[in-house]
C-alpha cells in the first residue's frame, strides 16, 4: 500500500503545477464558485490519467481509495466538480441501472463530459423525502415531470439531474416514487439560484413545469423511487469522507496555530482534535459495510464537529474573525447547512433512535 501511497503523492506533485497550481485548496462546500472552469479542466485531467470512478466495480480496493482521498487532500488539491455525477449517480448505476443505461451515461461521467444534480429536497418535504410531492406522468413514452426541487447543489451547471418523483396518483409516503434521469436543457427547467450567507449561490431552486424525460430514463422499476434513492444516500456518506477529514484536520491544525494561550480555548481545541481521531475511527469501522444506521452516527458526528469548529474559529480569532475573507468566516456561516443539507439531524436522530435503540415512533 505504501507503494500506491507513493504512486498518488509522486502523480500529485507532477500534475498540480502551472494552471493547475493556481488552483490549490479552491472549491468546496460555501465556495464552489472558486474556479468552476479550471477546477473542470483539473477534474477532466484526471479522468484522462485513470483517477475518476475509483469506487466504481473494477476500480481500486477500499484501501487504495482511502490512500487517494488522504493524498488528495493533503497535496491540497481542489474540489472536485463532478461529486455528484461520480459519488452519487455512478455507483447506483452500476448497482441498479439497466445495461443500457450504463453505457449511455456511465462513460460521461467518469470522463466528466456531463454533470449532474440530485432532485430530492422540495419547499414542503425538506428532508423528509417520503413527503416528496414533484410528480411524473407516462404519456406517449416520455415521463412528464412536474413540480419543484430546493437546496439543489450546483442544478446552475449541471447537464443532468437525478429526480425523485411520484409517478403513481394517490400514493403516500415512500409508495409509488420513481427514480428518473432528467436533462436540465429544455424548456420545462427553470433553475433559480439561491443567495447564501456566505454570498454565493451553490444551491438552487428548480422548477419542472412540463418537463420531459424518455421512457426508458427511470431507475429500477417505476414505483420502486425510495429503494433507489437510500442507496444514493448510502453511497454519499462512504469512503470519500477520509478525505475530508484530512482537510478538516488541515483546518484545525491552521487554528491551533493561531491560538491564543488561553486554557478554555485550549481546552475546546483539544477537544475538537480528540473528536476528530474518534470520527476517522469510525468511519474507518464501517467502509464496505452495506448503508445502514452507522451512516446517520457518521451524519451526525461531522457535520456537528464542523459546525463547532467554525463556532470555536470565531471565539479564536475573534475581531479578526468578522472581517471579510476571512476562511475561517465562510466555516462558520455554510458549516449550518451542513447539518440540513444530506439529511437533517432531526432525520438522522429518528433514523438512530428507531433502527438502533427500537423506540417507538
Amino acid at each position: 500500500m505504501e507503494h500506491f501511497r507513493r504512486e498518488v503523492r509522486e502523480w500529485l506533485s507532477a500534475n498540480l503545477v502551472g494552471e493547475f497550481a493556481a488552483l490549490r485548496g479552491l472549491g468546496g462546500p460555501g465556495r464552489e464558485h472558486e474556479a468552476f472552469e479550471g477546477r473542470l479542466r483539473w477534474d477532466r485531467h484526471l479522468a484522462a490519467h485513470g483517477w475518476t470512478a475509483l469506487s466504481w466495480p473494477g476500480g481500486r480496493t477500499i484501501d487504495e481509495q482511502v490512500v487517494f482521498h488522504e493524498e488528495y487532500a493533503r497535496a491540497d488539491a481542489p474540489a472536485r466538480v463532478n461529486v455528484v455525477g461520480e459519488g452519487l449517480l455512478g455507483p447506483t448505476l452500476c448497482a441498479f441501472g439497466t445495461p443500457e443505461q450504463q453505457r449511455r451515461f456511465l462513460p460521461k461521467i467518469r470522463a466528466v463530459d456531463e454533470l449532474w444534480c440530485q432532485g430530492y429536497s422540495e419547499p414542503g418535504a425538506g428532508s423528509d423525502l417520503a413527503s416528496v410531492s414533484t410528480r411524473a406522468e407516462l404519456v406517449n413514452g416520455r415521463w412528464v415531470v412536474t413540480g419543484q426541487k430546493i437546496w439543489t447543489s450546483l442544478a446552475h451547471v449541471a447537464d443532468w439531474c437525478f429526480v425523485l418523483a411520484r409517478t403513481e396518483p394517490g400514493s403516500q409516503r415512500h409508495h409509488g416514487l420513481s427514480y428518473l434521469l432528467v436533462p436540465m436543457d429544455q424548456p420545462g427547467v427553470e433553475v433559480r439560484p439561491i443567495r447564501q450567507l456566505t454570498g454565493t449561490s451553490e444551491f438552487n431552486e428548480v422548477f419542472f413545469d412540463g418537463a420531459v424525460t424518455a421512457e426508458e430514463n427511470v431507475v429500477g422499476r417505476p414505483g420502486e423511487g425510495w429503494k433507489i434513492a437510500m442507496a444514493t444516500l448510502g453511497f454519499e456518506r462512504g469512503v470519500a469522507m477520509l478525505g475530508h477529514q484530512v482537510a478538516f484536520r488541515r483546518e484545525l491544525d491552521q487554528l491551533i496555530a493561531q491560538a491564543p494561550d488561553d486554557p478554555i480555548l485550549q481546552d475546546r481545541l483539544t477537544r475538537a482534535w480528540l473528536d476528530l481521531h474518534v470520527m476517522r475511527s469510525h468511519t474507518l469501522r464501517t467502509l464496505g459495510a452495506e448503508p445502514g444506521p452507522e451512516a446517520s452516527v457518521l451524519k451526525l458526528f461531522w457535520s456537528g464537529w464542523h459546525k463547532r469548529l467554525g463556532e470555536l474559529a470565531m471565539d479564536v480569532l475573534g475581531p479578526a474573525s468578522m472581517l471579510d475573507g476571512n476562511p475561517h468566516q465562510a466555516t462558520f456561516l455554510f458549516s449550518r447547512a451542513e447539518t440540513i443539507y444530506g439529511g437533517s439531524d432531526e432525520v438522522q436522530r429518528e433514523i438512530i433512535a428507531h433502527r438502533v435503540l427500537g423506540l417507538p415512533r
